[in-house]
């Protein structure tokens, strides 16, 4: 069994306070993007993944339907990447989420979706979203989503800093809140929403609020090449820039490869 495991991006990141269980109120617009790593999944007489020595993801993910369901988690899964590691792409929530539902499928009574989403959410905050198809609204610590209706004919262009190194996620919300990061959550978080209601076609996304966890001033090269927006994606470090014109995003993508990596890709609606 194999399957494409999607990039995302985050078109907005709007994030309050803390909540009494450690975790953050935000509110987020997940957008699905054409990058994929590859998945391939079989049975097998004990769990093993290879294809990338790093993850801890889909084995958790494999270990924890096992556990939900009562069987010997006997999977071999290979991993192909293509999506950076750790760039706030959700290469390694996509891949587990992947995993999950093909492990899923080869049960004799698979999990129904619902609850499959439930053991995703206790996986990470963004497994859900990857479950799901279109572009979502996500809300509470992030795994509450809702369907929006965006649209989807523009490309995206994606730069990972050379050099960049992303912090950890703990890191990036002790800094947020060094700041008073979550004041004038409300008037934010009705702002974003309200913006959201008013988009009807690709330019409206300019109108979102930017990233309240990270930025960067190489987002400004971005709008100069003609992205009619760009922010940084999630905790960072990638940066993404959406054009309506193709011709015009691979012109970015190549003028901007003297600041690191750059992809040239587009939106989607599932794996």
């Amino acid at each position: 069994m194999r399957a494409p495991a999607p990039a995302k991006i985050n078109l907005a990141l709007v994030v309050g306070p803390l909540r009494e269980d450690g975790k953050h109120e935000i509110v987020t617009v997940y957008q699905r993007l054409g990058l994929v790593d590859r998945i391939e999944l079989e049975p097998s007489t004990r769990l093993h993944v290879e294809g990338f020595p790093e993850d801890t993801l889909v084995r958790g993910a494999l270990e924890a339907l096992a556990c939900r369901v009562r069987v010997e988690p006997r999977w071999r899964v290979r991993i192909e990447k293509q999506i950076p590691v750790a760039g706030g792409l959700g290469g390694g929530s996509s891949d587990a989420a992947t995993a999950l539902r093909l492990a899923n499928d080869t049960l004799p009574r698979p999990l129904p979706p619902a609850e499959l989403r439930a053991l995703a959410a206790t996986i990470g905050a963004d497994v859900p979203f990857f479950l799901t198809e279109g572009p979502q609204l996500g809300t509470g610590d992030g795994v509450e989503l809702e369907p929006l209706d965006l649209p989807q004919d523009y490309w995206v262009v994606l730069l990972l800093p050379r050099g960049a190194k992303k912090a950890s996620t703990a890191a990036v919300y002790a800094d947020f809140d060094a700041r008073g990061g979550a004041d004038g959550w409300e008037a934010r978080r009705r702002a974003l929403l309200e913006a959201l209601a008013r988009v009807a076609r690709p330019r409206d996304l300019a109108a979102l609020p930017p990233n309240d966890l990270a930025s960067s001033p190489l987002a400004e090269e971005l709008l100069a090449h003609g992205a009619f927006r760009a922010d940084v994606t999630g905790a960072g470090p990638t940066l993404y820039g959406l054009f309506q014109d193709r011709r015009e995003a691979a012109a970015a993508k190549k003028a901007l490869r003297r600041f690191g990596r750059t992809w040239l890709t587009a939106p989607a609606w599932y794996g």
